[in-house]
């Protein structure tokens, strides 16, 4: 089979089109026939192996799993002896480690039946960047109906699922993005832009009850002073940051400054759950939510794919055909 692989860490010139062989599922996995496959800053992460802290998991010295990709979305080939939920000719999508590829295995627990309305193309879009999004407006994050919500980044693949079901939950959202995203983030459900180059967050006098912040940039200090008294911060991921760290050192020194002050800080690393993907699934099939692309490549082309998502600034998410 044809896929993209990488046997070192470094740029999107380390990506290789190659045959490979066909991978096996495992008894509680499937193998997906990939149609559409997602790329992320998380791809990135894959990629360059930084922060360099997180080859502890991903492999030190090189990938563990040489085929790019974490998203995709196809039909199941076949599956193994402990699945049950799934059969062969069933549309899926998920988190299928080395989804850059004509087949990948998916853990049965981290896929679902695809959405009935959308493409390949779309409902790959949504498992990453919409379950991180839910897993940040979720408990004492999930704004309450009037409530303000600012998102950081918000044209960004995270941020326009965040727009998107902070706007469904009732609140006034304000998007962050560059002077060009303006347009796309107001069509997304943001009642108000702030364009980063001109203004900053806390100018003015609103202050935000639910501040997501995706883009890793702004020092805590910074982020505290445009929330509420008793508002909530989600940092996301490990965006920004040093080499070695990444963006962890803030999140961990906002979990640890939270239990001291009346302001909630929270640091999220997402998890793939198959109820997410679920509920992901139920929003799409109502249109509460719409998977935004910004533009799609061809496997070959996958490397050009992480060449655009480096240059920052995507609308929605970038997507790979298979």
């Amino acid at each position: 089979m044809k896929a993209i692989v990488q046997d070192a860490y470094g740029s999107a010139d380390l990506l290789e089109l190659r045959d490979i062989d066909r991978p096996v599922p495992g008894d509680d996995e499937v193998l997906v026939e990939v149609r559409a496959a997602g790329v992320g800053p998380e791809v990135w992460h894959l990629m360059t192996g930084r922060p360099y802290v997180a080859r502890v998991a991903l492999g030190l010295r090189r990938p563990k799993n040489p085929v790019r990709g974490w998203d995709g979305a196809g039909r199941v080939e076949s599956v193994g002896a402990k699945v049950t939920e799934f059969k062969p000719g069933d549309e899926v999508f998920g988190n299928c480690e080395g989804s850059f590829a004509q087949y990948a295995r998916a853990k049965a627990a981290k896929i679902a039946l695809k959405p009935a309305n959308l493409t390949f193309e779309q409902a790959v879009a949504l498992p990453v960047s919409g379950m991180t999004a839910l897993q940040a407006l979720s408990g004492k994050s999930r704004p309450k109906p009037g409530q303000k919500v600012l998102v950081i980044g918000a044209s960004g693949g995270v941020g326009c699922y965040a727009v998107q079901l902070a706007a469904m939950y009732g609140a006034e959202v304000t998007g962050v993005c560059g002077p060009t995203g303006a347009d796309f983030v107001r069509s997304q459900g943001a009642s108000h832009v702030i364009d980063y180059t001109r203004e900053d967050i806390t100018d003015g006098p609103h202050r935000y009850d639910v501040i997501v912040d995706n883009a890793g940039l702004r020092p805590l200090p910074v982020l505290r002073r445009a929330l509420t008294p008793r508002g909530t911060l989600v940092i996301v991921g490990g965006e920004g940051g040093t080499s070695f760290f990444g963006g962890m050192s803030r999140g961990l020194r906002a979990v640890t400054l939270s239990p001291f002050i009346g302001q909630n800080l929270r640091n999220l690393i997402s998890v793939a759950r198959r109820e997410d993907l679920l509920t992901l699934k139920d929003l799409a099939e109502q249109d509460k939510i719409t998977p935004p692309i910004d533009r799609t490549y061809p496997l070959a082309e996958a490397a050009d794919a992480l060449r655009h998502l480096e240059k920052g600034h995507p609308r929605g998410k970038i997507v790979l055909t298979v």
